[in-house]
């Protein structure tokens, strides 16, 4: 059992910068791939990152590509997503999960699920 914990969400203005961080509990952390999603209510769960085990490899969405970075700290058992430029259009909970396997864009492929935090951008 893996047990996530985000922060870091918030209320902003657009144009402005939010860093997310989950938090994971367990001593095999760095044998996880870890993903982010987000979600607005009535819509479905949407990919916005992922990282391989060792952080080599990163994977974006298109729609925050240039804009948001993931990375992880796997001796802090910790992944972050920065989020630079922020939009109104990326107002929603935003997730990170855990997958037993390679990184992934499809939400089925996550094990674990943390309980979110909002992000809010005004314009």
């Amino acid at each position: 059992q893996v047990q996530l914990v985000e922060s870091g969400g918030g209320s902003v203005q657009a144009g402005d910068s939010l860093r997310l961080s989950c938090a994971a509990s367990g001593r095999t952390f760095r044998t996880y791939a870890m993903g982010w999603f987000r979600q607005v209510p009535g819509k479905e769960r949407e990919f916005v990152a992922a990282i391989s085990r060792n952080g080599g490899s990163t994977y974006y969405a298109d729609s925050v590509k240039g804009r948001f970075t993931i990375s992880r700290d796997n001796a802090k058992n910790t992944v972050y997503l920065q989020m630079n430029s922020l939009k109104p259009d990326d107002t929603a909970i935003y997730y990170c999960a855990v997958t037993l396997s390679v990184p992934a864009t499809n939400s089925p492929a996550y094990n674990y699920w943390g309980q979110g935090t909002q992000v809010t951008v005004s314009s």
